[in-house]
């Protein structure tokens, strides 16, 4: 117990990427969804998959993977797109993660997270929030605000944009 006698326990999604286990805070998923069609904008960069139709809106879909600089995510029968809410400049974005497969929701509590390793300067884990332990496993704990910057965020939203218009 923390020394106010309250601990502090969060709520996370896992997911997988490859081999990796990552999570999410939970307050910022909104939903998980199937593999689905994702129709492909032109001009995008690679990790940009293209745009999915929710329920009459436009979500940019992005294939987490390839931002990583890992092997583009093939669609199997456990691949899904989870829906997360990005705060950009203090509005809120929704976007597609592409994930290989999703694990569970699970707590974790405050003293079960490290620091994200500092691995020189080759890697950057910005987007990194620290390292949960879980049943004696390290999960990467997303910072999903900061796996994209505000460039790609606003490219991100002037597809989902356009692509409303051309509707």
């Amino acid at each position: 117990m923390s020394a106010s006698g309250v601990d502090i326990v969060t709520q996370y999604l896992s997911f997988k990427l490859g081999e990796e286990v990552f999570a999410i805070d939970i307050s910022k998923v909104r939903e998980v969804l199937d593999f689905t069609t994702v129709t492909k904008v032109p001009q995008t960069p690679d990790y940009m998959r293209g745009v999915i139709n929710l329920r009459g809106g436009v979500v940019p879909v992005v294939d987490l993977k390839l931002k990583f600089g890992m092997e583009e995510t093939e669609k199997t029968v456990n691949t899904c797109i989870i829906i997360v809410e990005v705060a950009l400049e203090g509005e809120a974005v929704v976007l597609g993660a592409l994930a290989d497969s999703v694990q569970e929701v699970f707590d974790l509590k405050a003293e079960d997270i490290e620091p994200a390793p500092k691995i020189g300067t080759q890697l950057d884990t910005e987007f990194l929030t620290g390292m949960g332990k879980k049943n004696e496993e390290f999960v990467l704990l997303l910072d999903i605000d900061r796996v994209f910057t505000s460039d790609e965020i606003s490219l991100v939203q002037g597809i989902g944009e356009t692509s409303a218009e051309e509707e």
